[in-house]
């Protein structure tokens, strides 16, 4: 091309489908304006890794003195936004081919020119394409300036208003890299504010590589130190990190810093939080883990990466191989993502589980406050439940109060013949302990699993065994104890170790069935009892008792609690009485409500309420009886 033809601007028309691709970007592709920002920095930033990589391979180019960085200058009088890099630049050829047409790609061109062993390098630079069409969403009319780092390359100004042509001509005095002028539309005026443009960057631009000021003050402050060694990052790094990250004050119980190439190439730092906010009432956590590719932010609280269980765990991944939609804000291949989540997700669990045995006392101070997600994975998360069973922790009949044992601590101390983990559900350790379905296990010294909240037993159920071994309610109808060793004590009740013969306990069962109504599905003589006359158990092996309760609070419509068996203790000095009272033709009426208050009393022990006006009523009518002897 001649002088004389460079220095007369052109109007060029824009390839055809570059005319559809704009149509889509202004009107379709990306779901918030404010993107444009992003897409322009991360243009600026390839543009910049891209001169870097070239100046160590050729020695002559352009203002070798030029700092790498992005500079912009926000004119809320003018209502112009300015974005300059001092990057690789581009020649007129590569204006009209980059932004005219999106058939050829400058840095597409870069990669055929490197060596396979720069490769991998080489995927940090993006295209000057399809990002850059974003900002025709707030702008009346862009100019792009660039020059180019050749030493014999000229100056270029490429300017649109985004309808259906360009102009391009020469123009002298510009310094290596690119300049872009925003003239901003009316109802983008917002992005000419520093303080706005500030807030984009810090959103999704603050760990480019590169130094970013906005009107003279840089703005990227803080590193993306998960692209970091491990080695070469002190603790308070971290730990600053995690605060910048999270907005938090204090620091974090742990973290987990890695790195892998299966599936893909990918940088991940995780923490976990000094505190579950959750438990304050103050709404359901949002997912905590930013997505980023080449360090810049793509999914911010991403949905994708780990579980939603995991939703308290804060943290960055970001891999420089995500296959993103063209406008960046969607991954493509969800496979890919998926087996991402699974690996970072076992990656977690397996951190955790190294965790709780490396330090007991610090696992503490986690379970004591993220337990409940933990429980929750177990319930919803059928892939890792083996594991994370592991983390469970639980008080249990041979702990102290408020210690706390594993599922396989409890395995270890289990007796031979022992087939089943046994478990209970109480709102607390003193209730359970003063209930009647410790009995049988205490005289076999069995030990019990405390559970102390309602979504325990569906963890249970859930698991259904752990390490071979059942995990059985104690308060379930048929219970395979083994037998009682020789010597165990068994203290029964006043009418001394015989109590009643096969033929009065047939006569008292059926009869009081007959005085319970529907209130029970059965009675029958109980071998688990030791002292207490009667206890509710649970014919249902699929819902205990508790997982009823929550069931029917959850939903008013699903009725009473499901069908209950009363089990009677036939050594029992109040069990033993009431037969012979009722063999002898004692007070009908009497005797009858001595039934009724003994399976209103196991139904309280269960935790199960009954109507509380009638069980006063019905406790002053026997003593009124008892008093007229």
């Amino acid at each position: 091309m001649e002088d004389s033809e460079k220095r007369e601007p052109q109007k060029l028309e824009f390839q055809a489908e570059v005319k559809q691709l704009l149509d889509i970007v202004i009107n379709s592709l990306y779901t918030d304006r404010e993107i444009f920002v992003r897409e322009l920095v991360s243009n600026a930033s390839d543009s910049l890794e891209k001169f870097r990589l070239l100046s160590t391979m050729e020695g002559d180019y352009r203002d070798k003195d030029l700092p790498l960085g992005v500079t912009i200058e926000a004119d809320d009088k003018e209502h112009k936004l300015v974005i300059s890099d001092t990057g690789v630049g581009m020649t007129r050829e590569e204006l009209v081919q980059n932004l005219g047409t999106i058939a050829h790609s400058g840095s597409r061109e870069f990669l055929r020119k490197l060596a396979e062993g720069d490769r991998k390098d080489s995927q940090l630079i993006g295209q000057f394409g399809v990002g850059f069409y974003s900002v025709f969403m707030v702008a009346s009319l862009v100019s792009v300036q660039s020059q180019s780092y050749l030493p014999e390359a000229e100056g270029f100004e490429w300017s649109s208003e985004g309808t259906g042509s360009y102009t391009i001509n020469q123009a002298d005095g510009l310094k290596r890299g690119t300049r872009i002028i925003i003239s901003l539309k009316e109802d983008a005026w917002e992005f000419a504010g520093a303080d706005r443009i500030k807030a984009i960057i810090k959103q999704y631009s603050n760990f480019v590589p590169f130094d970013i000021s906005v009107n003279g003050d840089k703005v990227n402050t803080v590193q993306a130190i998960w692209t970091r060694s491990r080695n070469e990052i002190k603790e308070e790094e971290y730990n600053e990190f995690y605060k910048f990250l999270s907005n938090a004050f204090t620091d974090p119980i742990y973290r987990l810093h890695l790195s892998s190439d299966a599936p893909i190439q990918m940088n991940a730092l995780f923490f976990i939080p000094g505190d579950n906010m959750e438990r304050f009432g103050i709404g359901r956590l949002d997912p905590g883990v930013n997505l980023y590719s080449r360090k810049v932010l793509i999914q911010p609280g991403s949905r994708e990466i780990l579980p939603d269980y995991m939703r308290f765990v804060k943290g960055v991944v970001d891999s420089e191989d995500l296959p993103l939609n063209i406008s960046r804000e969607t991954v493509q291949n969800s496979r890919l993502i998926k087996k991402m989540s699974r690996f970072l997700t076992r990656r977690l669990i397996s951190f955790l589980e190294d965790e709780a045995s490396r330090d007991a006392e610090k696992y503490r101070e986690f379970w004591d406050k993220f337990s409940v997600f933990i429980k929750e994975g177990c319930v919803s998360d059928h892939d890792n439940r083996e594991q994370l069973a592991k983390l469970l922790r639980f008080e249990s009949s041979s702990t102290g109060a408020g210690e706390l044992a594993s599922l396989s601590e409890y395995i270890g101390r289990m007796k031979e013949s022992q087939k089943a983990i046994y478990y209970i559900n109480g709102p607390s350790r003193e209730a359970i302990e003063a209930g009647p379905y410790l009995e049988a296990f205490r005289s076999r010294d069995i030990e019990v699993i405390y559970l102390m909240e309602p979504v325990d037993d569906f963890v249970m159920t859930s698991l259904i065994e752990y390490q071979g071994k059942k995990l059985i309610s104690a308060d379930h109808v048929n219970l395979d104890l083994p037998a009682k060793e020789e010597g165990s004590e068994e203290k029964a009740g006043d009418g001394g170790p015989e109590g009643l013969s096969s033929g009065e306990t047939g006569q008292l069962t059926a009869w009081m069935k007959e005085v319970l109504g529907d209130a029970v599905s059965e009675v029958r003589e109980s071998q688990r009892l030791v002292n207490s006359p009667a206890v509710i158990v649970n014919p249902d092996h699929m819902l205990t008792t508790s997982m009823q309760r929550v069931l029917q609070a959850a939903n008013n419509e699903m009725g009473g609690i499901g069908p209950k068996v009363l089990e009677i203790n036939t050594k029992s000095d109040v069990i033993i009485k009431l037969a012979r009272l009722k063999a002898s033709g004692g007070d009908e009426e009497l005797l009858a409500s001595c039934v009724e208050q003994i399976a209103d009393n196991a139904f309280l022990a269960a935790g199960i309420p009954g109507n509380r006006h009638r069980m006063v009523d019905r406790v002053y009518r026997i003593m009124g009886k008892a008093l007229e002897g």
